[in-house]
């Protein structure tokens, strides 16, 4: 079983920082990580036409990073996210060390 990476992006929906910020360390964060995420990236882009924000997470193996992304915790998790956002991506890759995008 090879470890993938989950990299999600996302920009802040304008005038709605601060409740996203509040979210995001109180709630979004320690709740990936509790779900059994490992956190291995956290970037955010100050110039330039990329996401605001990227966000990396580690997960032992493809199959159960499938089976976590399609559970009510990570849906519920992730739909609440999605009030604060726009633009909105994700996707899994092999993981390696390093930065990924």
């Amino acid at each position: 079983m090879a470890p993938v990476k989950l990299i999600i992006s996302w920009d802040i929906v304008q005038d709605r920082e601060q409740e996203y910020f509040e979210f995001l360390i109180r709630e979004f964060l320690p709740g990936m990580q509790k779900l059994g995420f490992e956190l291995s990236d956290a970037w955010a882009t100050v110039f330039g036409n990329e996401p605001q924000i990227l966000v990396g997470a580690v997960l032992p193996s493809l199959e159960q990073a499938n089976d976590l992304l399609a559970s009510s915790d990570w849906i519920s998790l992730h739909n609440r996210l999605l009030d604060y956002v726009e633009s909105y991506s994700q996707k899994l890759v092999s993981a390696r060390g390093g930065f990924q995008f």
